[in-house]
Order: structure tokens, then sequence, then C-alpha cells
């Protein structure tokens, strides 16, 4: 019988909130995240503008964000989306389903 070693590796979820929320509020056209005021939230992190579930090996992505009044806020969407599935997909290895980005607000301010 020979002798077989397994290994495992563990992502903590903070881990995966920092990527998404440093990733976020990096995409140019983001003001800040914003919180999450709709529902129960389980944890502080989700106060912070990003909840994400994971489900069947799976990321589900939501962020809550602030744009720059002077951005296209579509452009800016999308462009958060792209960021933020390829930056967990290189840095964990982790398969993203999607990312729900809900623009709750525009900066007037950052104008």
């Amino acid at each position: 019988m020979e002798d077989e070693t397994t290994y495992t590796t563990t992502i903590d979820p903070t881990v995966l909130y920092s990527i998404a929320r440093l990733t976020t509020i990096g995409t140019p056209g983001v003001s800040q995240l914003a919180p999450i005021t709709t529902g129960f939230n389980k944890s502080s992190q989700e106060n912070q503008g990003v909840r994400i579930k994971l489900e069947d090996s799976k990321l589900f992505i939501d962020l809550y964000l602030i744009t720059k009044a002077e951005e296209n806020v579509r452009l800016v969407a999308e462009t958060v989306q792209n960021r933020v599935s390829r930056a967990i997909t290189e840095i964990v290895g982790m398969e993203v389903a999607n990312v729900n980005v809900h623009i709750t607000d525009i900066d007037l301010k950052a104008a």
C-alpha cells in the first residue's frame, strides 16, 4: 500500500471580501462602497457593500456601490464585474458564477 498524502487549502471568507472590496474601490469611476440597507445581514462584512454566497463551489457576489457623477454608470458597473470576477479567479482560483452590481447613489461631491 502506497502512502498517499492529501493536502487541503482553505480560503477564509474575509479574503474573498477583501479581494472584492479592494478591486471594486480601485476601479475608476467608483467613489465608494455603499452600506447594505436591505434585509438582515449575517456579518459585519456585508455592511461594507459586499455580499458573497457560495453554492456548489461557485461564488455569487453582490456589490453595492456609489459612482462618481461624471462617469457612465453602465460602463463602471461592467468594469467592476469583469475586474472582480477576474481578480478572484486569478488570486484564489475559485469560479465566479456572477457578479451583480447595485448602484445605490451617485457622488455629486466628487464631480
